[in-house]
């Protein structure tokens, strides 16, 4: 959606965008001067345009929707039409009809900036979409042991150096960047984080608007093995982050996570699977853009979570959703803005995947760690903060305090136990532990101020309870 005129429009709307180019100098008085020319007439679609453009901007879909059909109507072979339209669909998750005037454009513009991922994009939710409004087939399988549990370690955001801009790879290896919490991450039946970029050789960035004001993230693919090596097993893809370098570097981090034995989740309908102590456990990850799992499309969210339910014994749901920086702290009602973006309504989004069959919400995004409740008996920890971002993260305060989560379910997804393992980050982003609990008082306040009836009990020493 780079080239769309609604995100052109929000990036000419952020503090610190270039502006726009002066007109050019005076043509010398000895230069032949240019006859005056008529402009050109406008096109029958160009008011239908405008209005839809306008209407964008203002996020209202139907009437964008309406305006641009009048103006494919009016002007068929017009390309920026169609591309918009797409867009406007795509604003009520209408997957088909944003691919059907997407497939147009390709017809008329096959080289249009952006098209190809457009198109995946579209062509990936809406076959999640026909794939889940068919009936599923359980799969027959034998009850778990009567006893059997599974002892879950969760970390939040997890960059262990990017090779772009240079000089943002630490000096001691990604090993060094997580040596001091790696006893954290092993000591657990399975281990969490999310991958906050991809783990990438190649490929293009389009994000860099200046060396200086470049926020896209690629990590060597050898750097996965620090990960490995520390005990994870699950990894979200789901992110602001993952598709820095394009389609190219998505595929080449999951195929690192596979070769690592790493189960990951991220683009539209994945789901990771492992199997623990007699027990088959799902994770899905969502993130607030459709080229994930898509957390603003709650009917679908909660059918991908209620198929996973379906065919597993215990479900994992992950977000990466909500505003960021040292002012999200809190948890609002209603849907959350970040830079003109859509992070989400994370109340009805977690209890809606609950309802569906989530035994524990894991959320991570806003770069601080934030409240958790218990809903139906299930925890939900509304972000895990930064826990190992080296090089290219503001880590003052609050964001530079991070956790290791542990919770133990039986087989039912009932909550046995749960702790907070605090964390903070030193000098560029090295993580280590924090004998004086910082994010333990925090989250323990802002559980009591965000869900004073529902909120989760924090002991002095981090232990959980309901």
């Amino acid at each position: 959606m780079a080239s769309s005129v609604l995100l052109l429009w929000v990036l000419t709307s952020l503090p610190g965008t270039p502006a726009p180019l002066e007109s050019p100098p005076p043509a010398p008085a000895s230069a032949p001067q240019a006859e005056p020319t008529t402009a050109p007439a406008a096109s029958a679609g160009d008011e239908h345009f405008t209005r839809g453009i306008e209407a964008l901007k203002a996020r209202d879909a139907a009437a964008a929707i309406a305006a641009l059909s009048a103006c494919v109507k009016a002007e068929p072979t017009r390309v920026d039409c169609r591309w918009e339209l797409g867009w406007a669909y795509s604003l009520e998750n209408k997957w088909i009809e944003a691919l059907e005037q997407w497939i147009e454009v390709q017809k008329l513009k096959p080289d249009h900036p952006d098209l190809e991922s457009a198109i995946n994009q579209a062509r990936a939710q809406a076959g999640l979409e026909e794939r889940l409004a068919k009936p599923s087939e359980p799969t027959p399988r034998p009850p778990p042991p009567k006893d059997a549990k599974v002892r879950i370690r969760a970390a939040g955001d997890v960059m262990l150096g990017t090779t772009v801009p240079e000089g943002h790879l630490p000096p001691e290896g990604a090993e060094g960047v997580i040596a001091a919490v790696r006893l954290l991450l092993e000591d657990a039946d399975l281990t969490f984080v999310n991958l906050e970029g991809p783990l990438c050789d190649s490929g293009e960035t389009k994000k860099c608007r200046s060396s200086t004001q470049c926020y896209a993230f690629r990590s060597p693919t050898a750097y996965g093995r620090a990960l490995k090596d520390a005990g994870v097993d699950l990894a979200s893809t789901a992110n602001n982050h993952s598709g820095d370098f394009g389609e190219e570097c998505r595929r080449e981090t999951e195929a690192t996570l596979d070769a690592l034995g790493i189960a990951w989740s991220g683009p539209p309908g994945s789901v990771a699977t492992l199997e623990r102590n007699g027990l088959r456990i799902g994770m899905v990850a969502f993130h607030t853009s459709p080229a994930c799992n898509h957390l603003n499309n709650p009917r679908v969210a909660r059918a991908l979570v209620r198929s996973v339910a379906d065919s597993h014994d215990l479900v994992i749901v992950s977000f990466h959703g909500g505003a960021e920086g040292a002012k999200a702290l809190r948890v609002p009602y209603g849907k959350e803005k970040f830079m003109g973006e859509d992070r989400g309504d994370l109340r009805e989004f977690t209890h809606a995947v609950v309802d569906a069959g989530a035994d524990l919400v894991l959320g991570h995004g806003p770069h601080v760690a934030r409240a958790m409740e218990f809903y139906k008996g299930r925890l939900i920890a509304y972000s895990m903060g930064n826990f190992a971002t080296y090089g290219r993260f503001t880590l003052s305060g609050a964001q530079g305090l991070g956790m290791v989560l542990e919770v133990e379910l039986d087989r039912t997804g009932k909550f046995l136990s749960g702790r907070i393992l605090p964390t903070r980050q030193q000098g560029e982003g090295i993580a280590v532990p924090d004998p004086s609990g910082g994010v333990i008082s925090l989250v323990r306040k802002l559980s009591a101020q965000d869900f004073p009836r529902t909120r989760a009990k924090v002991a002095e020493d981090g232990t959980l309870s309901p």
